[in-house]
């Protein structure tokens, strides 16, 4: 695992341990480690992959073995900020998506893109379409490969096998993994073993983003940290039980026990 290389103390928000580390520096480590041939595995955490952690032991076991941890959402920066730990800022999915294609362009390196939407009206699906707009961005990067698999194919052992069979054979430096957590996270710790040299980023909705089927808050809620309210005014029936009926209550929970740490020096969160 990167974690011996990179001599960083993580810091402990509710029951994950994230490193304190900037986009610029996730960055950096990644293609050092590409360098040296190590692949590696970065989870990006909010409020809601915290909660569902917090509730499944096998579930915060399996993101245990991730090389880096960097916090997407902003509540984790305020309820370490509360406990009196430092995080020096969001390390949003959304954004390293790019950050990183820039910075495998410089060494010509191989991405393979995995999610988005379906394709419709014979246009090409998300996954390609991502794929394309990284590229045309970046100049130098070569596109590995590109798919967007049906809807529940993880739970077909025989689609599993087809969909891990072909990242495996595109052999890339790089995996953008964007069909939602749990399931991408999974699907990154079958992929690991056989693709030692690559690096995974579990992204959620950013291929999404990416290729263009999804709006992204405007930059003053990203920076606010209410890039969840725009989501939840675009997708109300969607997403109103998973952000206000689940996520607010964990989140308020998250703070209001930081806040006491920080006037008891008792423990807030787990080591």
């Amino acid at each position: 695992m990167l974690r011996s290389y990179t001599h960083t103390r993580r810091v402990p928000v509710g029951d994950l341990a994230v490193d304190p580390l900037t986009e610029g520096e996730v960055v950096a480590r990644v293609l050092a480690a590409l360098d040296e041939g190590r692949g590696g595995w970065i989870v990006t955490p909010n409020v809601d992959i915290l909660r569902q952690v917090a509730r499944d032991a096998a579930l915060r076991a399996t993101l245990g073995g991730a090389d880096l941890v960097v916090a997407d959402g902003a509540p984790l920066i305020w309820a370490a900020r509360l406990a009196g730990r430092a995080l020096p800022a969001r390390v949003p999915g959304s954004d390293l998506i790019w950050s990183l294609s820039r910075g495998l362009a410089h060494r010509r390196g191989r991405v393979f893109v995995l999610g988005g939407a379906p394709s419709t009206d014979g246009e090409p699906d998300g996954a390609h379409r991502a794929a394309a707009r990284l590229a045309d961005a970046f100049p130098g990067l070569r596109i590995a490969g590109a798919h967007c698999p049906p809807f529940g194919f993880d739970r077909s052992p025989r689609a599993l096998r087809s969909v891990c069979a072909r990242v495996i054979k595109a052999q890339p430096q790089m995996v953008y993994v964007g069909i939602g957590f749990p399931r991408q996270e999974h699907l990154i710790a079958r992929l690991r073993d056989h693709l030692p040299g690559t690096w995974f980023l579990g992204c959620g909705a950013a291929v999404n983003f990416v290729a263009g089927d999804i709006r992204r808050a405007r930059p003053a809620l990203q920076r606010a940290g209410l890039e969840w309210l725009d989501r939840l005014a675009r997708e109300p029936r969607r997403l109103a039980r998973r952000y206000l009926r689940e996520d607010a209550p964990f989140a308020a929970a998250l703070l209001a026990r930081s806040l006491h740490h920080r006037l008891t020096h008792r423990p807030a969160h787990r080591a």
